[in-house]
């Protein structure tokens, strides 16, 4: 009896070890096999969109049409009545978090480390050979040495610039299209929008105008000079590259561009009344990104102004000296930040294959299209992106090109932004210094050095927070 007794004791410590060790499956392979095909019954599964589709009436759609595909089911999709930027790590294991979330990859990537959302079989899905790799790339994740993808790209999110036609001087033509190809030259290169802004700002009128508070639309101009966030394709936390290449140069763009605007694009009054403001003719041009098209669709609608007036138009090239002044600059392209928005299935869902269904049904050609139609998006399906053409196709093309650099899809991107914000709001902040609050920022040493200080500030966070 001793006998049978040390050895249970020893088979049971054999098991602990392997579970210790790993020998028994974890978690992460049980999630993989969760999506056998066979669609449960009678369930319900919460789906968390953004607020734009909800208050456009694109998610009700949404919802009611796939409710009725699969009403022999009993499977009932339904709006999770939750903050657009819910917290999935905190609400999910208590039951309370969606079965569906629609996110920027940057946010719905963070929870890969917690398990929080579960890897998906996009080759399955319908939508998967229409999406270029460099949208993908943004979901994809390797977990102890296995490739895994989370996620699945609806929209790419990447700045346009948004301009008023009617304020085109009526002579553009004889001064702003140097090159007679029937574009104005200030939406062709940053260097002739500076010299077209400078002229409205001593008319007493405005320009371009856009707010720097946010690094998302600010840091494209340090990538375009050899900048990045991360290392390794943006894996690599104890790399901070904002500061490398010749990103310097981007530093003297921001506060060129600042010295021909007024205090506001310190802070974010800029942003949050460019729509109103180009409505109203009080602004020439802005840049945001194809999701907040309605917002000047009923900006314009209020004011009386015709959308006719409303010109859209990819970035603008850069100088490749940095200087905004330089008369006839050799031009490189705007590298600018963007993201990508798309579905990922939350890993406490108790209905994997009709959340894998609604995500299927989404991502489709028709309900991408309409989602375009209704919501403006640059859809990430280059079938519908072709058909729609025009910007959609820009934007296809622009991440094809690498002209958009996608928000790293790691959890240590959440401590890039406060230290830009601050570094961005002071730049802007230096054309506007007079009397003892001299300017800071007149130099290639002191553009560099500012860029190391942060560089130093994100690594120091990301590496004391761990």
């Amino acid at each position: 009896m001793k006998k049978l007794t040390i050895i249970f004791i020893h088979l049971l410590a054999l098991i602990t070890i392997f579970v210790v060790v790993g020998t028994i499956p974890k978690k992460r392979d049980s999630q993989t096999n969760k999506f056998d095909g066979i669609l449960e019954r009678n369930v319900t599964i919460q789906i968390l969109e953004n607020d734009t589709a909800i208050k456009q009436g694109y998610l009700k759609e949404l919802l009611d049409s796939f409710n009725r595909k699969y009403a022999e089911y009993g499977i009932v999709a339904k709006d999770a009545n939750m903050d657009q930027y819910s917290d999935l790590e905190q609400d999910g294991p208590y039951g309370y978090g969606p079965d569906v979330l629609y996110q920027a990859n940057d946010r719905l990537m963070r929870y890969v480390d917690g398990k929080h959302i579960t890897p998906i079989p996009v080759s399955t899905l319908d939508t998967y050979n229409q999406i270029d790799e460099n949208a993908w790339k943004a979901y994809n994740r390797s977990v102890e040495g296995t490739a895994y993808t989370f996620g699945v790209p609806v929209n790419i999110q990447g700045p346009l610039m948004y301009y008023r036609k009617d304020l085109l001087p009526s002579s553009w033509r004889e001064t702003y299209d140097k090159n007679n190809n029937d574009i104005p030259d200030m939406l062709e290169n940053w260097n002739d929008m500076y010299r077209f802004s400078l002229e409205k700002k001593n008319a007493g009128f405005w320009g371009y105008m856009r707010s720097f508070l946010e690094p998302y639309f600010s840091s494209g101009f340090l990538f375009s000079y050899g900048g990045y966030a991360f290392g390794d394709d943006d894996t690599n936390q104890d790399d901070i590259g904002f500061s490398k290449g010749e990103a310097y140069k981007g530093i003297q763009i921001i506060r060129q561009l600042a010295s021909v605007m007024d205090e506001r694009c310190i802070d974010d009054t800029i942003t949050v009344t460019a729509y109103s403001q180009l409505a109203k003719g009080n602004f020439f041009a802005t840049i945001t990104t194809p999701d907040v098209y309605t917002l000047f669709v009923d900006e314009f609608s209020k004011e009386g102004v015709s959308l006719d007036n409303l010109g859209i138009a990819n970035i603008p090239y850069l100088p490749k000296s940095g200087d905004l002044t330089e008369e006839n600059p050799e031009l490189i392209p705007c590298k600018m930040m963007g993201g990508i928005q798309g579905y990922a299935i939350s890993s406490y869902t108790k209905a994997p294959n009709a959340s894998l269904a609604f995500v299927d049904f989404a991502t489709s050609y028709n309900n991408i299209s309409r989602r375009n139609v209704l919501l403006g998006i640059a859809p990430a399906r280059n079938d519908v992106a072709l058909e729609v053409g025009g910007l959609s196709q820009v934007i296809n093309d622009n991440i094809k090109n690498g002209f958009i650099s996608i928000m790293p899809s790691i959890k240590a991107t959440g401590q890039i932004w406060t230290p830009l914000q601050t570094l961005f709001q002071d730049i802007a902040k230096d054309p506007f210094r007079s009397g003892n609050e001299q300017a800071k920022y007149l130099s290639k040493e002191q553009f560099q050095a500012a860029l190391e200080k942060v560089d130093k500030q994100i690594y120091d966070a990301i590496h004391t927070l761990q």
